[in-house]
């Protein structure tokens, strides 16, 4: 394995890490969306600034650890994809700035007409903004990103793979947070809710897997070299989110709601994971390996002692800031 493996590995980490923590804190929108009037939906909407009001920030570290990562370790590729994806990636900074600013005024409204109003910003952006995150991931794994940059500003992110990438983005973000908005009411003694949202989630689930497949048709024919890979040393992943997902549809289904969300967590990592075990060894698909995109050795090295200072110093703080959302006695609290 050489070291350009070694921190592309590290890289993708972080990618599978914001997929499922930044998934599930933007799939709460679409809970906030459909809770209902002020008055009906209010229980939910407590639950959902009660459940990611401690995280909702802490999340877009892994973020801006894929990014520095990115233009660090591969900066030559960093630049094909931004100057060639400037407007999905622009969107889903849009999405970012305004749901963050948005679920922060929604609490200081003056008035119930702007409530609703920044609550709608933050449930409408909640859900663009995984939807151009996916959408640039399927304009790589497709080779839609040439490699001296500068590629099609609008085809190559509106395509079919793309438009699978940003729709199983949001799926998977929505049921994620399905399996844990349940689990957080269920643990609140709030049964009523959790069964309002037990209900959702179903649906959530079985739309999940059907894009996860159904999927597989359109990158099939669009984009034929991750199609190969998804289909050879990724089959396996695949395999592995099918019985997990659908374990964890049928585990919501019986109400065992923290148990579930260990199997919504493996289902959607491994869907991620095998969709990076599809793309490898390119970084630009058809276009740039990840060997050849690799800056310096010293700059790798040097990366990768920053990796491991992260994890002494950074990785324990944001463990215990979960463990902590997790307790019985934030749980009361709300």
């Amino acid at each position: 394995m050489t070291l350009a493996v070694v921190v592309a590995a590290a890289m993708f980490v972080g990618v599978v890490v914001y997929a499922l923590f930044g998934g599930a804190d933007f799939g709460s929108g679409f809970y906030d969306l459909t809770a209902g009037g002020s008055d009906r939906g209010a229980e939910t909407r407590l639950l959902i600034d009660h459940s990611i009001g401690p995280v909702w920030e802490a999340n877009h570290v892994w973020l801006i650890y894929i990014l520095v990562m990115w233009w660090t370790a591969f900066p030559a590729t960093f630049a094909a994809a931004t100057t060639t994806l400037f407007i999905p990636l622009m969107l889903a900074l849009a999405g970012i700035v305004l749901r963050g600013a948005s679920f922060v005024f929604r609490k200081y409204a003056a008035t119930l007409g702007q409530a609703r109003l920044f609550g709608a910003v933050f449930a409408g952006s909640s859900l663009i903004t995984p939807f151009f995150l996916g959408a640039v991931a399927g304009a790589i794994a497709s080779g839609r990103v040439p490699a001296e940059g500068y590629g099609d500003r609008v085809g190559s992110w509106l395509n079919p793979t793309s438009v699978v990438g940003g729709c199983l983005a949001v799926a998977t973000s929505v049921f994620l947070a399905g399996a844990f908005l349940c689990a957080d009411a269920a643990r609140a003694g709030k049964d009523a809710l959790a069964s309002q949202l037990r209900t959702r989630t179903l649906l959530v689930g079985i739309v999940t897997g059907a894009v996860v497949f159904a999927g597989l048709y359109p990158v099939y024919h669009d984009a034929p070299t991750l199609a190969d890979g998804l289909l050879g040393r990724a089959a396996p992943l695949l395999a592995m989110a099918a019985v997990t997902g659908a374990t964890a549809v049928v585990l919501v289904y019986r109400r065992r709601f923290a148990v579930a969300r260990i199997f919504a967590v493996t289902a959607v990592a491994t869907v991620v994971t095998g969709w990076g075990v599809g793309q490898y060894p390119w970084l630009l698909v058809d276009e740039v390996t990840l060997t050849d995109a690799a800056g310096a050795a010293a700059t790798l090295r040097g990366l990768l002692v920053v990796v491991a200072l992260a994890v002494v110093l950074v990785l324990p703080a944001l463990g215990y800031l979960l463990w902590l959302t997790q307790s019985d006695e934030w749980s009361r609290d709300g």
